[in-house]
């Protein structure tokens, strides 16, 4: 069965709320093995939604719309569903007895315009509101399923969980089929690179598919197989997975929800390695990442937010000749390499990170432009530092870069401490 999501409402459109209502559906459609192929918003226009219904029924079975079953003028989704499929809007008695019902119990007068929700497309199967007042509905029109729900997640999400996906599994003879992805989260490699490294699994993979999709900290590798049960699904992502990690390695750090400072505080615990951070242009956001994993005080000392140069010199000890005007200067090498050294030995760490740069938006010049990163790592007295000019440019740009910057440096502090780490994953997937 294949599906299309439609959400209706000018507000989606105009940015003023965020449509999470089509993320939940994606999940769950994928849950019953639903292949879910489109997603359209349409504005509070009966003609529109209309448009977009024959659109969606001319490749869909399925056609789930959220929103616009309200009281109020503007909700237009009854009406064009009704015109739509040539059924006329009848009374439903119990709806209109649970709306009187509900406002009965407010102690409130139901306003005329209420009366509306209880009209419903001839022929409906209703989807009763126990959480407020507009019910839903569910409508075979030729070949096709329509089914209406509330935009409203509280009133959505039991609708979609307790009548249509049973709907759903009845009518496709309760074959059901689960779709399961699996994510791998790579960094130190472009989203053209890994497309590179592994372009000939996707064209010869066609069950599980894979995805490759960049984030601004990160790029993902999803792998999604359709299968009978959860564990056939699995079994068939294993295979591939094996392969990808063969062809990417230590540049996978984790899978899923797993974030890098977790998997830094159990190898962090593993060796028992205590570190320290020094941090410029990214004001203690290393520091925050490190110490957002429970547990954390068993190996994170402490940090210095050396923004300023005085800073650096008079509390953290960088040595006033490379920070000088004439010499290295705040964003180089030299000072990255010695606000690392500095930081593990003014806190007698084992380890230590240190990031600084110019995340603008003003700052930078021909030689350092806004975005030019130095991140210095320390583990056990091996300093090497690492240079980068991320992307600045735009509303965001100076968080990205601060948000770049502060993922990179965990990220190579990962590859110091335990560089074979991956591997160690990828011969046990």
């Amino acid at each position: 069965m294949n599906a299309e999501v439609l959400t209706i409402g000018t507000e989606l459109l105009l940015g003023q709320i965020l449509d999470t209502n089509a993320l939940y559906l994606g999940k769950k459609l994928a849950g019953v093995g639903v292949n879910l192929y489109f997603k359209t918003t349409a504005g509070d226009n009966i003609e529109r939604v209309k448009s977009v219904l024959e659109t969606a029924c001319s490749r869909a079975d399925l056609i789930i719309i959220t929103g616009g079953l309200g009281p109020t003028v503007d909700d237009v989704t009854r009406e064009a569903v009704a015109q739509f499929t040539g059924r006329q809007l009848v009374l439903d008695g119990k709806s209109m007895a649970k709306l009187e019902g509900f406002f009965r119990g407010l102690g409130a007068q139901m306003t005329e315009n209420n009366k509306r929700q209880a009209y419903l497309p001839q022929g409906a199967v209703i989807i009763e509101n126990n959480n407020g007042t507009a019910p839903g509905f569910i409508l075979e029109y030729k070949s096709k399923i329509i089914a209406a729900m509330p935009g409203v997640p509280s009133e959505m999400y039991p609708m979609m969980e307790n009548v249509v996906i049973p709907y759903i599994i009845e009518k496709t003879g309760g074959a059901r089929q689960v779709i399961i992805s699996k994510s791998l989260k790579v960094l130190g490699l472009g989203e053209s690179k890994i497309d590179d490294m592994i372009q000939d699994l996707f064209k010869e993979s066609k069950n599980p598919t894979i995805g490759v999709y960049a984030h601004v900290n990160e790029v993902e590798v999803r792998l999604t197989a359709k299968a009978g049960s959860e564990a056939e699904a699995l079994k068939l992502i294993g295979a591939l997975k094996k392969q990808v990690y063969g062809r990417l390695g230590s540049h996978i750090y984790g899978e899923d929800g797993e974030p890098l400072e977790q998997k830094i505080h159990d190898i962090m615990i593993e060796k028992k390695l205590t570190v320290a951070t020094a941090e410029s242009c990214t004001s203690g956001m290393v520091a925050y990442r490190l110490t957002s994993v429970r547990g954390s005080s068993g190996y994170y000392v402490g940090g210095i937010n050396s923004y300023s140069n005085e800073v650096k010199t008079s509390i953290l000890g960088v040595p006033a000749d490379i920070l000088k005007a004439g010499s290295y200067g705040a964003v180089s090498p030299e000072c990255a390499e010695a606000m690392a050294k500095a930081a593990g030995r003014f806190f007698k760490t084992d380890c230590s990170i240190s990031v600084t740069g110019i995340a603008g938006p003003d700052g930078g010049t021909p030689e350092k432009p806004v975005g030019l990163v130095y991140i210095g790592i320390n583990v056990s007295g091996v300093i090497k530092v690492f240079k980068y000019i991320f992307p600045g440019s735009g509303e965001n740009a100076r968080e990205n870069i601060r948000m770049r910057s502060t993922q990179t440096a965990l990220y190579h502090f990962y590859r110091e401490i335990c560089p074979q780490s991956a591997k160690e994953t990828m011969d046990m997937a």
